[in-house]
């Protein structure tokens, strides 16, 4: 069963709704819903775990920091010793030091992606759009992560849109998301596979919140030009069933069958879907065990209001 790119994520509103919360995670107040429903006691613990929390988070986004520079030092180390500047080294040793490189990188990419969901998940993100051609973007993210594919022995293909007009978007965090969806796809897709990237332009007819007093029903005028770019990420993998389609985007998740077999903190899908959400866009996967997987996010042509309000927009 195909997800849609507009209820993808509304049992995670729901829930935010019942537990009281703002987006930002604070007890809110509202009509329906405010922090004067709830016992003051529950509403102090919660604002002390909440506090707690941020200063959990931000201990380890220290730490992860603190590390940047020793690791950094041993990869260097490591990569004069196999430049074989310092002397010839044998087979056994040239193995040896080419699996500290490899373990020092899955380090270091530990460490970003810690990193990076520390910045998203305190509110410093920062968005910078620029008009560009986001075909040269998807480009360039496939001939950085072509080695590694074929070092799995793995096929990715794309092929550039020419219906893909230029638009501002923030490059840097939208090559971002594409690398995490390609890496997931590798992870999971076994030698001989194939992973496709696709890019097209999108009628995406947002859904907005019914007001009170107004009808509910929607009238929505037909779009007749697109306002999205949908770019996809598909793979020949085992797939994902259905009822993991929206856990799959939460913190630190990972799906059962694969517990133990595959590299990571489970933080690379909910990066993604905290930038695709900081871009005012949305993520989903379509996906059935045996059937690989589809992941989607939209990115609006024109940056939304919530957006553009995340940084400057050039």
């Amino acid at each position: 069963m195909a997800a849609n790119p507009d209820n993808a994520f509304v049992s995670r509103s729901v829930q935010a709704k019942v537990e009281g919360k703002s987006p930002s995670g604070a007890l809110h107040s509202s009509e329906s819903d405010s922090a004067s429903d709830y016992p003051q006691d529950v509403v102090q613990k919660y604002n002390q775990l909440l506090e707690r929390y941020r200063r959990t988070t931000n201990a380890l986004a220290s730490a992860a920091h603190d590390l940047k520079t020793p690791l950094a030092i041993l990869n260097g180390y490591v990569e004069l010793l196999q430049s074989e500047k310092l002397g010839p080294l044998n087979e056994r040793q040239r193995e040896v030091i080419g699996d500290m490189q490899a373990s020092g990188q899955r380090l270091h990419h530990f460490i970003q992606d810690f990193l990076s969901y520390t910045v998203l998940e305190t509110g410093e993100l920062r968005m910078q759009y620029e008009h560009g051609d986001i075909n040269a973007c998807l480009s360039e993210v496939c001939r950085l992560w072509s080695p590694r594919f074929q070092q799995k022995e793995l096929a990715l293909y794309f092929l550039a849109n020419e219906r893909l007009v230029p638009f501002p978007f923030d490059s840097a965090k939208t090559q971002r998301v594409i690398s995490n969806l390609l890496e997931n796809a590798s992870k999971f897709t076994p030698a001989g596979g194939t992973v496709w990237l696709h890019a097209e332009p999108y009628m995406w007819e947002r859904r907005g919140a019914s007001k009170p007093g107004i009808e509910r029903e929607r009238r929505r005028q037909p779009l007749s030009t697109p306002n999205a770019v949908k770019v996809s990420v598909a793979d020949t993998g085992p797939g994902i069933p259905p009822e993991y389609h929206v856990e799959v985007f939460d913190d630190f998740f990972r799906l059962p069958s694969s517990e133990g077999q595959s590299e990571g903190m489970g933080l690379g899908l909910a990066i993604a879907r905290r930038l695709v959400n900081a871009m005012g866009g949305k993520v989903w996967v379509e996906s059935e065990p045996g059937a690989g997987c589809k992941f989607s996010f939209l990115v609006p042509l024109k940056p939304s209001l919530n957006s553009t309000n995340k940084g400057k927009t050039k």
